[in-house]
Protein backbone atom coordinates (compact mmCIF):
# COMPACT_ATOMS: atom_id res chain seq x y z
CA UNK A 1 0.00 0.00 0.00
CA UNK A 2 1.47 3.44 -0.99
CA UNK A 3 0.13 6.93 -0.83
CA UNK A 4 -0.50 9.37 -3.27
CA UNK A 5 1.45 12.03 -1.89
CA UNK A 6 2.82 13.20 1.01
CA UNK A 7 -0.28 14.85 2.69
CA UNK A 8 -3.50 12.22 1.48
CA UNK A 9 -6.84 14.47 0.79
CA UNK A 10 -9.53 12.33 2.78
CA UNK A 11 -13.42 12.73 2.31
CA UNK A 12 -15.42 12.31 5.30
CA UNK A 13 -19.12 11.87 4.23
CA UNK A 14 -19.86 10.38 7.49
CA UNK A 15 -19.36 13.48 10.37
CA UNK A 16 -20.64 13.30 13.76
CA UNK A 17 -18.05 11.65 16.46
CA UNK A 18 -15.68 10.88 13.06
CA UNK A 19 -14.99 14.84 12.36
CA UNK A 20 -13.96 15.09 16.13
CA UNK A 21 -11.35 12.00 15.50
CA UNK A 22 -10.10 12.95 12.11
CA UNK A 23 -9.23 16.66 13.98
CA UNK A 24 -6.25 14.76 15.76
CA UNK A 25 -4.53 14.00 12.43
CA UNK A 26 -4.86 17.69 11.11
CA UNK A 27 -1.21 17.43 10.12
CA UNK A 28 -1.12 13.94 8.38
CA UNK A 29 -4.19 14.80 6.25
CA UNK A 30 -6.11 17.24 4.54
CA UNK A 31 -10.23 16.68 5.18
CA UNK A 32 -12.73 17.84 3.54
CA UNK A 33 -16.51 17.24 4.57
CA UNK A 34 -18.69 15.52 2.09
CA UNK A 35 -22.01 14.30 2.39
CA UNK A 36 -23.20 10.53 1.39
CA UNK A 37 -26.64 11.80 0.73
CA UNK A 38 -25.55 13.91 -2.35
CA UNK A 39 -26.92 12.82 -5.68
CA UNK A 40 -23.56 10.88 -6.56
CA UNK A 41 -21.44 10.50 -3.48
CA UNK A 42 -18.79 8.42 -5.93
CA UNK A 43 -17.24 11.92 -7.12
CA UNK A 44 -14.44 12.29 -4.93
CA UNK A 45 -12.73 14.86 -6.20
CA UNK A 46 -9.54 13.25 -6.01
CA UNK A 47 -9.68 11.74 -2.75
CA UNK A 48 -7.74 9.42 -1.68
CA UNK A 49 -9.45 8.09 1.21
CA UNK A 50 -13.41 8.02 1.51
CA UNK A 51 -15.50 7.18 4.88
CA UNK A 52 -19.15 6.75 4.21
CA UNK A 53 -21.76 4.67 4.59
CA UNK A 54 -24.95 3.37 3.25
CA UNK A 55 -27.29 5.91 1.77
CA UNK A 56 -30.38 6.60 -0.60
CA UNK A 57 -28.02 7.90 -3.26
CA UNK A 58 -25.58 5.25 -2.88
CA UNK A 59 -28.18 2.72 -3.59
CA UNK A 60 -29.28 4.49 -6.86
CA UNK A 61 -25.73 4.46 -7.85
CA UNK A 62 -25.01 3.07 -12.02
CA UNK A 63 -24.09 -0.23 -12.21
CA UNK A 64 -21.18 0.49 -14.63
CA UNK A 65 -18.33 2.12 -12.74
CA UNK A 66 -18.28 6.01 -13.64
CA UNK A 67 -15.17 7.57 -15.53
CA UNK A 68 -14.28 9.63 -12.41
CA UNK A 69 -13.84 6.82 -10.20
CA UNK A 70 -11.19 5.06 -12.08
CA UNK A 71 -9.06 7.83 -10.54
CA UNK A 72 -11.12 7.51 -7.12
CA UNK A 73 -9.67 7.17 -3.63
CA UNK A 74 -7.21 4.54 -2.57
CA UNK A 75 -8.96 3.30 0.19
CA UNK A 76 -12.92 3.23 0.93
CA UNK A 77 -14.06 2.78 4.91
CA UNK A 78 -17.71 1.99 4.94
CA UNK A 79 -19.67 2.73 8.14
CA UNK A 80 -21.71 -0.94 7.79
CA UNK A 81 -20.88 -4.15 7.96
CA UNK A 82 -22.12 -5.54 5.26
CA UNK A 83 -21.43 -4.01 1.47
CA UNK A 84 -24.46 -4.77 -0.75
CA UNK A 85 -25.85 -1.56 -0.20
CA UNK A 86 -23.04 -0.22 -2.61
CA UNK A 87 -22.16 -0.95 -5.92
CA UNK A 88 -20.02 -3.94 -6.86
CA UNK A 89 -17.51 -1.37 -8.86
CA UNK A 90 -16.70 0.56 -5.22
CA UNK A 91 -14.82 -2.82 -4.47
CA UNK A 92 -12.72 -3.13 -7.47
CA UNK A 93 -9.24 -1.33 -7.47
CA UNK A 94 -8.93 -0.37 -4.18
CA UNK A 95 -8.83 -1.30 -0.69
CA UNK A 96 -12.36 -1.09 1.26
CA UNK A 97 -13.21 -1.46 4.83
CA UNK A 98 -16.18 -2.10 6.62
CA UNK A 99 -17.52 -1.45 10.21
CA UNK A 100 -17.41 -5.61 10.91
CA UNK A 101 -18.82 -5.83 14.41
CA UNK A 102 -19.27 -2.74 15.48
CA UNK A 103 -23.05 -2.98 16.58
CA UNK A 104 -22.57 -7.02 17.12
CA UNK A 105 -23.94 -6.06 20.97
CA UNK A 106 -26.57 -4.24 20.13
CA UNK A 107 -28.28 -6.94 17.28
CA UNK A 108 -27.58 -9.66 19.65
CA UNK A 109 -29.47 -7.70 22.36
CA UNK A 110 -32.41 -7.22 20.02
CA UNK A 111 -32.34 -11.42 19.25
CA UNK A 112 -32.34 -12.64 22.70
CA UNK A 113 -35.29 -9.93 23.58
CA UNK A 114 -37.03 -11.29 20.45
CA UNK A 115 -36.83 -15.03 21.78
CA UNK A 116 -37.64 -13.86 25.37
CA UNK A 117 -40.54 -12.09 24.20
CA UNK A 118 -42.02 -14.93 21.97
CA UNK A 119 -41.09 -17.86 24.51
CA UNK A 120 -42.84 -15.57 28.10
CA UNK A 121 -45.27 -13.35 25.77
CA UNK A 122 -44.65 -10.63 28.87
CA UNK A 123 -46.48 -8.05 26.12
CA UNK A 124 -49.75 -10.54 26.44
CA UNK A 125 -50.32 -10.16 29.91
CA UNK A 126 -51.19 -6.64 30.53
CA UNK A 127 -54.33 -6.58 32.81
CA UNK A 128 -56.03 -2.92 32.95
CA UNK A 129 -58.47 -3.86 35.56
CA UNK A 130 -58.51 -6.10 38.33
CA UNK A 131 -60.65 -8.32 36.69
CA UNK A 132 -58.28 -8.77 33.88
CA UNK A 133 -55.61 -9.56 36.37
CA UNK A 134 -57.52 -12.51 37.55
CA UNK A 135 -58.16 -13.78 34.25
CA UNK A 136 -54.40 -12.98 33.29
CA UNK A 137 -53.19 -15.18 36.05
CA UNK A 138 -55.95 -17.73 36.01
CA UNK A 139 -54.82 -20.58 33.76
CA UNK A 140 -50.90 -20.52 34.96
CA UNK A 141 -52.73 -21.22 38.93
CA UNK A 142 -53.85 -24.76 37.00
CA UNK A 143 -50.51 -25.13 35.28
CA UNK A 144 -47.87 -23.11 35.85
CA UNK A 145 -45.84 -23.45 32.62
CA UNK A 146 -44.56 -21.20 30.18
CA UNK A 147 -42.01 -20.76 27.33
CA UNK A 148 -38.22 -20.74 28.27
CA UNK A 149 -35.17 -20.46 26.33
CA UNK A 150 -33.48 -23.34 28.92
CA UNK A 151 -33.08 -26.21 26.86
CA UNK A 152 -34.52 -24.81 23.36
CA UNK A 153 -32.29 -25.23 20.04
CA UNK A 154 -30.92 -21.85 18.99
CA UNK A 155 -30.18 -22.05 15.01
CA UNK A 156 -27.50 -19.64 13.70
CA UNK A 157 -26.96 -19.03 10.26
CA UNK A 158 -23.89 -17.01 10.19
CA UNK A 159 -21.14 -17.05 12.34
CA UNK A 160 -19.42 -13.50 12.32
CA UNK A 161 -19.13 -11.09 15.29
CA UNK A 162 -23.35 -10.73 15.45
CA UNK A 163 -23.65 -14.47 15.32
CA UNK A 164 -20.69 -15.10 17.67
CA UNK A 165 -22.08 -12.31 20.17
CA UNK A 166 -25.60 -13.57 19.86
CA UNK A 167 -24.15 -17.54 20.83
CA UNK A 168 -22.33 -16.02 23.84
CA UNK A 169 -25.77 -15.00 25.59
CA UNK A 170 -27.47 -17.73 24.48
CA UNK A 171 -25.58 -20.14 26.30
CA UNK A 172 -25.94 -17.96 29.63
CA UNK A 173 -29.82 -18.87 28.79
CA UNK A 174 -28.84 -22.53 28.61
CA UNK A 175 -29.58 -22.91 25.15
CA UNK A 176 -28.30 -25.37 22.60
CA UNK A 177 -26.44 -23.87 19.35
CA UNK A 178 -26.48 -25.33 16.28
CA UNK A 179 -24.63 -23.25 13.78
CA UNK A 180 -24.23 -23.22 9.77
CA UNK A 181 -21.57 -21.21 8.25
CA UNK A 182 -19.52 -20.54 4.99
CA UNK A 183 -16.01 -21.42 5.92
CA UNK A 184 -14.56 -24.61 7.46
CA UNK A 185 -14.32 -25.25 11.06
CA UNK A 186 -11.25 -25.31 12.05
CA UNK A 187 -12.01 -26.16 15.64
CA UNK A 188 -15.43 -24.79 17.01
CA UNK A 189 -16.05 -22.97 19.93
CA UNK A 190 -17.27 -24.48 23.32
CA UNK A 191 -21.16 -25.54 23.40
CA UNK A 192 -21.12 -25.27 19.30
CA UNK A 193 -22.67 -27.61 17.21
CA UNK A 194 -22.14 -26.96 13.37
CA UNK A 195 -24.66 -28.13 11.00
CA UNK A 196 -24.41 -28.84 7.34
CA UNK A 197 -26.86 -27.26 5.79
CA UNK A 198 -29.59 -24.59 5.89
CA UNK A 199 -32.49 -27.19 5.45
CA UNK A 200 -30.94 -28.96 8.75
CA UNK A 201 -30.78 -26.18 10.65
CA UNK A 202 -34.91 -25.51 9.79
CA UNK A 203 -35.50 -28.57 10.79
CA UNK A 204 -33.93 -28.87 14.56
CA UNK A 205 -34.13 -25.04 15.55
CA UNK A 206 -36.14 -24.06 17.81
CA UNK A 207 -35.57 -20.03 16.92
CA UNK A 208 -33.04 -19.77 13.64
CA UNK A 209 -31.62 -16.16 13.80
CA UNK A 210 -30.36 -15.20 10.22
CA UNK A 211 -27.40 -13.04 10.62
CA UNK A 212 -25.53 -14.08 6.99
CA UNK A 213 -24.36 -11.83 4.80
CA UNK A 214 -26.37 -10.59 1.42
CA UNK A 215 -24.47 -12.02 -1.60
CA UNK A 216 -25.37 -13.47 -4.67
CA UNK A 217 -25.01 -16.79 -3.46
CA UNK A 218 -27.19 -16.03 0.40
CA UNK A 219 -30.14 -13.72 -2.13
CA UNK A 220 -33.48 -15.45 -1.78
CA UNK A 221 -31.62 -18.21 0.36
CA UNK A 222 -34.80 -18.86 2.46
CA UNK A 223 -37.13 -19.83 -0.05
CA UNK A 224 -40.25 -22.39 -0.41
CA UNK A 225 -37.94 -25.35 -0.26
CA UNK A 226 -36.02 -24.41 2.91
CA UNK A 227 -39.44 -23.50 4.39
CA UNK A 228 -40.72 -26.96 4.18
CA UNK A 229 -38.23 -27.95 6.50
CA UNK A 230 -39.09 -25.95 9.67
CA UNK A 231 -39.71 -27.36 12.60
CA UNK A 232 -43.22 -27.05 13.85
CA UNK A 233 -43.00 -24.37 16.63
CA UNK A 234 -40.14 -22.46 14.69
CA UNK A 235 -39.53 -18.56 15.52
CA UNK A 236 -37.77 -17.20 12.36
CA UNK A 237 -35.40 -13.78 13.34
CA UNK A 238 -34.16 -12.03 10.33
CA UNK A 239 -31.15 -9.22 11.77
CA UNK A 240 -29.23 -9.73 8.55
CA UNK A 241 -30.99 -8.81 5.32
CA UNK A 242 -34.40 -8.49 3.90
CA UNK A 243 -33.34 -10.22 0.84
CA UNK A 244 -32.37 -13.41 2.09
CA UNK A 245 -35.93 -14.04 2.58
CA UNK A 246 -38.23 -14.99 -0.24
CA UNK A 247 -41.25 -12.73 1.24
CA UNK A 248 -44.13 -14.29 -0.45
CA UNK A 249 -42.75 -17.82 0.47
CA UNK A 250 -43.22 -17.06 3.72
CA UNK A 251 -45.90 -15.04 3.87
CA UNK A 252 -47.57 -18.59 2.56
CA UNK A 253 -45.41 -20.48 5.46
CA UNK A 254 -46.56 -18.33 8.18
CA UNK A 255 -50.16 -18.89 7.14
CA UNK A 256 -49.82 -22.58 7.00
CA UNK A 257 -48.50 -22.15 10.64
CA UNK A 258 -44.51 -23.54 9.83
CA UNK A 259 -42.89 -20.75 10.71
CA UNK A 260 -44.70 -20.84 13.56
CA UNK A 261 -43.68 -17.24 14.10
CA UNK A 262 -41.48 -14.77 12.22
CA UNK A 263 -39.66 -11.28 14.05
CA UNK A 264 -38.52 -9.41 11.47
CA UNK A 265 -36.28 -6.15 11.85
CA UNK A 266 -34.92 -5.91 7.81
CA UNK A 267 -37.56 -6.68 4.90
CA UNK A 268 -36.96 -5.89 0.96
CA UNK A 269 -37.72 -2.73 0.18
CA UNK A 270 -37.55 -0.57 3.55
CA UNK A 271 -40.56 0.63 4.00
CA UNK A 272 -42.51 -1.89 3.22
CA UNK A 273 -45.23 -0.64 0.50
CA UNK A 274 -48.41 0.28 2.21
CA UNK A 275 -50.97 -2.55 3.45
CA UNK A 276 -48.09 -5.19 3.13
CA UNK A 277 -49.39 -7.86 5.20
CA UNK A 278 -46.24 -8.03 7.49
CA UNK A 279 -47.87 -4.70 8.76
CA UNK A 280 -50.55 -6.59 10.48
CA UNK A 281 -49.86 -10.77 10.21
CA UNK A 282 -50.99 -11.82 13.14
CA UNK A 283 -47.68 -14.16 13.39
CA UNK A 284 -45.29 -11.87 12.28
CA UNK A 285 -43.08 -8.91 14.63
CA UNK A 286 -42.06 -6.17 12.61
CA UNK A 287 -39.70 -3.47 13.53
CA UNK A 288 -37.91 -0.73 11.35
CA UNK A 289 -34.21 -1.97 11.32
CA UNK A 290 -32.90 -0.93 14.69
CA UNK A 291 -31.45 -3.80 15.61
CA UNK A 292 -28.29 -1.95 14.94
CA UNK A 293 -29.17 0.76 17.44
CA UNK A 294 -27.38 0.73 20.35
CA UNK A 295 -25.01 3.67 22.69
CA UNK A 296 -21.42 2.45 21.65
CA UNK A 297 -21.74 1.97 17.83
CA UNK A 298 -20.77 5.09 16.54
CA UNK A 299 -17.48 5.39 19.12
CA UNK A 300 -16.67 1.62 17.88
CA UNK A 301 -17.10 2.98 14.73
CA UNK A 302 -14.75 6.27 15.58
CA UNK A 303 -12.49 4.01 17.16
CA UNK A 304 -11.80 2.08 14.37
CA UNK A 305 -11.53 4.75 11.63
CA UNK A 306 -8.96 6.21 14.30
CA UNK A 307 -7.06 3.06 14.11
CA UNK A 308 -7.42 2.09 10.41
CA UNK A 309 -6.24 5.53 9.75
CA UNK A 310 -2.94 5.10 11.79
CA UNK A 311 -2.09 2.30 9.84
CA UNK A 312 -2.81 3.76 6.77
CA UNK A 313 -0.33 6.53 7.71
CA UNK A 314 1.79 4.08 8.65
CA UNK A 315 2.07 1.63 5.61
CA UNK A 316 0.10 -1.26 7.72
CA UNK A 317 -2.37 -3.38 6.82
CA UNK A 318 -6.06 -2.96 7.48
CA UNK A 319 -8.41 -4.30 9.69
CA UNK A 320 -11.47 -6.09 8.32
CA UNK A 321 -10.38 -5.84 4.77
CA UNK A 322 -13.57 -6.60 2.31
CA UNK A 323 -13.33 -9.59 -0.40
CA UNK A 324 -14.66 -8.49 -3.10
CA UNK A 325 -15.07 -11.78 -4.28
CA UNK A 326 -17.09 -13.34 -1.67
CA UNK A 327 -18.77 -9.77 -1.21
CA UNK A 328 -18.29 -9.62 2.53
Amino acid sequence: MSFPRERPVLLDQIGGPIAAVLTDYAQQVRVIEGNRDNAEPWQTAGADILLTGPSPAWAKAPVSQPASWRDGPRWVQIASAGIDSFPKWLTEGRIVTCGRGDAATPIAEYVISALLHHERQVDALHPTTPQEWTDAIAPFRQNPVTGTLHGRTLGLAGYGAIGRAIASRARAFGMRIRVLRRGAWAETDEGIEPVSSLSELFREADHLILAMPLTSETRGVVNEDILRHAKEGLHLVNVARGALVNQDALLRALDSGRPAFATLDVTTPEPLPAGHPFYTHPRVRLTPHISWVGPDVRANLAQRIRTNLSRFLRNEPLLDVIDPERGY
